[in-house]
């Protein structure tokens, strides 16, 4: 009677199976390695529905009856092990148990590729290239997640495998990919990446089982379930990855050399032997749209999957046309000479380098202008063109100079002469605004706080400095509102230059800047500080990473209703600024630069008085006539003095400057490169670089045939030298 019931039961066992899975006409069940699909096809495998009587719970798939030893990690399925199913020889496996691995037996199996791994169900028998071999421990259900020894199946499919003993993990090594394992943990990683097991691993007899999902979906393995059979049928052909970028941004046809940069690896590690191009072409000679395709083998004969690129080759890239007029073919000595650019490209043109153009010349003959262009492809082309000089004189070189050099251009002279000048005996007063001057340590050396002040009401900032700790940094200010009530700082200009590997280029682009945000008011912002809240403020000095040797400068005008805590940091260009500001030392100056904290930095100067009927001078930054602004520097608690004033605004008004009058700059102290605003218009200190003391001066600004009021703001370019005179010329006579 209890044969005839457990024979039912079996037979009910199976139809479940059945029908849980449709069998195909060869009875296989293809899957994805995906831990659902695979826990549920073999727990309907492996043993009875759970749906069915208890007597029948206790069946399996082939008719045997379950010995109620699951949790102690006995076969499941309760058949025996096949031969060598617990073949401890007591050699250390990767968990610190006895298990050996697989071993052959003698056995022989139906002929196989090497790229299958066959395991079946209920049994420690393994299949692979034509050989059979056994795991210690057979394949198994706990709790619907089927199992396998690790070591086992590591040593068919062919990865290391080692013993972590710090982490008390097993290592599964696969190429480039890292698996690790604990005993009793549903939790495993992948190239340090924690996943997540549909069950928990353990110990069974001194060998380690993992949940056989966990292996196949990490290390991308598929398979196939074969019920007819009772096995799973691994797929353990690995492709190598294949891929390449193309070098060029833009391509052109018949223009264009192409270049390719290929990537090629094998999961396994296995040696790339072999590669195969499609569309593959050094120069495409006609435009349009064109797939090129990669493939490579590896060492196993295995090849990849083909990786596609689709390029679009344009039309080819025309030279540019370099072409220029002038306004007349002849020209006398000293007459002004128009040149007007009318060169054309296709794209964009990006230099322009002229020879021999002037504005005018000196001595007779013929003189050739030329003009090369060159376009943003690197094409270029040149034009050039012919005029005769007569021996007639329109103009000296001197008179032309002061008549008819434009705005931001410069002349030589003879500067000996200036200190001679009569000066223009002026007097200033000045407006309140704290001027913050972070320029030393000029040179920063290692990371820290360059400068640290509180600060409120209108303050001024004026920060200048090099990167040389070594590596990439960012600059940061940090406002902290040390108050008990809430904070709102304004700001009303700024401008910010670089990084640039060149100071005196920096210096001058952050004046232009400055002065551009007083026209425009694009800077102003409002930032409200909670008590005891710190911010970012002046965010442009931050936004690009300085490597070493490179320069910002930065000017700014803030105002805030209550003192501020302003930090100035140089720090590694990947820290939080405002997580390490607590952390961050005190710098120290240099030695040779100036830093300080100075009241009363807007200079206000009104001069009323006639000017410019005669030669005269105006002297700054000389610490004379213009004296040094003097505050502390509050990190060292010492007197500062701020030579050449730097970041002083200054605030020029001639009342009366007379008609025909040439007002140009004239360093005195060295070289100088910056901008003056000039009655509202923003002119250079010379447009193509420095103007040199003693011998050149730069040409700001000419009065018309009437007498008139002149404004002029200044503040002095970092890495500029000072003293520096504003001239005030006569104009010579205009000849027609």
């Amino acid at each position: 009677m209890k044969l005839k019931k457990l024979s039912m039961l079996t037979v009910l066992a199976l139809s479940q199976v059945a029908s849980a899975i449709p069998v195909s006409a060869q009875s296989v069940v293809t899957n994805a390695p995906q831990e659902t699909e695979m826990s549920e096809v073999l727990e309907q495998s492996l043993v009875a529905p759970e749906a069915e009587s208890a007597d029948a719970a206790n069946v399996t798939s082939d008719g045997s009856q379950d010995n109620g030893q699951e949790e102690s990690g006995e076969n499941n399925a309760g058949t025996a092990p096949e031969q060598g199913s617990d073949n401890s020889n007591g050699s250390q496996d990767a968990e610190g148990t006895n298990e050996t691995g697989s071993s052959e037996t003698t056995e022989t199996a139906p002929a196989v590729s090497s790229n299958e791994l066959i395991l079946h169900f209920n049994s420690t028998k393994m299949e692979q290239g034509g050989k059979v071999y056994n795991a210690p421990q057979p394949m198994q259900v706990k709790k619907g997640v089927s199992y396998v020894p690790i070591r086992a199946l590591v040593d068919r499919v062919g990865y290391k495998v080692s013993y972590d003993k710090s982490t008390k993990e097993t290592v599964i090594i696969s190429g480039t990919n890292e698996l690790r394992f604990k005993t009793d943990s549903s939790k495993y990683t992948v190239n340090g990446v924690t996943k997540t097991m549909k069950g928990t691993s353990f110990q069974t007899k001194n060998t380690f089982m993992v949940p056989l999902t966990a292996i196949t979906q990490a290390l991308d393995i598929s398979y196939k379930v074969d019920n007819v059979g009772k096995r799973i049928i691994m797929n353990l052909s690995v492709k190598p990855v294949a891929k390449f970028t193309i070098n060029e941004k833009e391509i052109f046809a018949g223009q264009t050399t192409v270049t390719y940069t290929t990537e090629a690896s094998s999961p396994k590690g296995l040696e790339i032997i072999n590669e195969r191009w499609e569309g593959r072409q050094d120069v495409f000679a006609q435009a349009g749209e064109y797939t090129i395709t990669y493939s490579v083998q590896d060492a196993s004969g295995t090849w990849s999957d083909p990786y596609s690129q689709t390029i679009n080759v344009l039309q080819p890239n025309l030279p540019p046309v370099a072409l220029f007029t002038t306004d007349k073919d002849e020209y006398r000595m000293g007459e002004y000479v128009t040149i007007t650019d009318q060169s054309t490209d296709d794209g964009q043109i990006v230099k322009h380098d002229w020879n021999n153009k002037a504005y005018a010349f000196f001595t007779p003959g013929p003189k050739t202008i030329s003009l090369t262009v060159t376009d943003n492809k690197g094409l270029s082309s040149t034009f050039e063109k012919t005029v005769i000089v007569t021996g007639e004189t329109l103009y000296s070189q001197d008179d032309f100079n002061r008549l008819l050099m434009p705005a931001g251009e410069k002349f030589t002279f003879d500067g000996s002469n200036v200190p001679a000048l009569p000066k223009i005996n002026y007097s200033y007063y000045d407006e309140p605004s704290t001027l913050i001057r972070s320029n030393s340590p000029e040179t920063v050396n290692s990371e820290g706080i360059v400068y640290r002040e509180t600060s409120s009401g209108d303050t001024r900032f004026m920060i200048h400095h090099v990167n040389n700790v070594g590596k990439n940094v960012k600059m940061y200010v940090v406002a902290t509102n040390t108050n008990f009530d809430t904070a709102t700082i304004t700001t009303e200009n700024l401008g910010f230059a670089g990084p640039t590997g060149i100071a005196t280029a920096a210096g001058k682009k952050s004046v232009y800047n400055y002065f551009e945000s007083m026209q425009n008011g694009s800077k102003r912002s409002k930032l409200t500080l909670e008590p005891g809240e710190s911010k970012l403020v002046m965010t442009e000095l931050s936004k690009t990473r300085m490597k070493q040797g490179d320069v910002i400068s930065l000017f700014s005008d803030l105002n805030s209703d209550y003192p501020i805590q302003y930090d100035v940091i140089m720090i590694d260009e990947k820290l939080d600024p405002l997580a390490v500001l607590d952390e961050l030392p005190i710098l120290d100056r240099d030695g040779v630069h100036n830093r300080g904290t100075y009241p009363n930095s807007t200079r206000v100067i009104r001069y009323s008085q006639y000017v410019g009927d005669s030669a005269q001078r105006m002297a700054l930054g000389d610490n004379q006539d213009d004296p040094n602004l003097t505050g502390m520097d509050p990190m060292l608690g010492v007197e500062a003095s701020n030579a050449g004033n730097f970041g002083v605004l200054y605030k020029i008004t001639f009342d009366n400057v007379a008609a025909n009058t040439l007002i140009s700059f004239n360093p005195r102290g060295g070289k100088y490169s910056g901008y003056a605003m000039v009655n509202g218009n923003i002119t250079a200190i010379y447009s193509a670089g420095q103007v040199s003391a003693p011998n050149e001066q730069a040409v700001l600004y000419r009065t018309g045939e009437y007498n008139q009021k002149v404004e002029i703001l200044l503040t002095a370019a970092p890495g500029s030298n000072l003293p520096v005179n504003l001239l005030f010329t006569p104009l010579p006579e205009v000849k027609e």
